[in-house]
C-alpha cells in the first residue's frame, strides 16, 4: 500500500463535502436584484410543495415559510453568502420566493424633518 492510497481528503463526520460553485452551477454573482443582507425573503410555496424542487432551493424555501432576512438564510442554509443570493435569485426569478430590500439612504427622511414631526406632535 502505497502512500498516496491511505490518506483521506476529507473529514467523514463532516460528510460529502461539495464546492458552493457546484451547487450554483458555476455561477458566482447575483448582482442584478440587489440583494443585501437585511433584505427580506419569503417563500410562496408551501413546505411540502418544495419537495419537487433540487435540495438546495427546497431546503431554502422550507425554511422561508416565514419572512426572514438574507443573512439569517445564510447562516441557517451553511452555505456562503455570495452562494445562497445566487440560489435565491434563481428562486425569485422562478416566482418562488418574493423579496423586500430596505429603503435607499436617499428616501429615509432626514433628521430635521423627524425633528419638526416630533415637534408638532408634541404640542397636539
Amino acid at each position: 500500500m502505497n502512500a498516496h492510497e491511505d490518506e483521506t481528503w476529507f473529514d467523514e463526520a463532516a460528510g460529502p463535502l461539495v464546492r458552493p460553485y457546484a451547487v450554483t452551477g458555476g455561477r458566482t454573482r447575483s448582482d442584478t436584484l440587489g440583494l443585501d443582507l437585511i433584505t427580506l425573503v419569503v417563500a410562496l410555496p408551501s413546505a411540502a410543495e418544495a419537495a419537487a424542487m433540487e435540495p438546495e432551493y427546497a431546503r431554502i424555501v422550507r425554511l422561508c415559510q416565514r419572512p426572514m432576512s438574507v443573512a439569517e438564510v445564510a447562516a441557517r442554509v451553511d452555505l456562503p453568502l455570495p452562494v445562497v443570493k445566487v440560489l435565491l435569485s434563481d428562486l425569485i426569478e422562478r416566482n418562488h420566493i418574493l423579496f423586500r430590500t430596505a429603503a435607499p439612504a436617499a428616501d429615509i427622511p432626514n433628521k430635521h424633518v423627524l425633528h419638526a414631526v416630533l415637534e408638532g406632535i408634541r404640542k397636539l
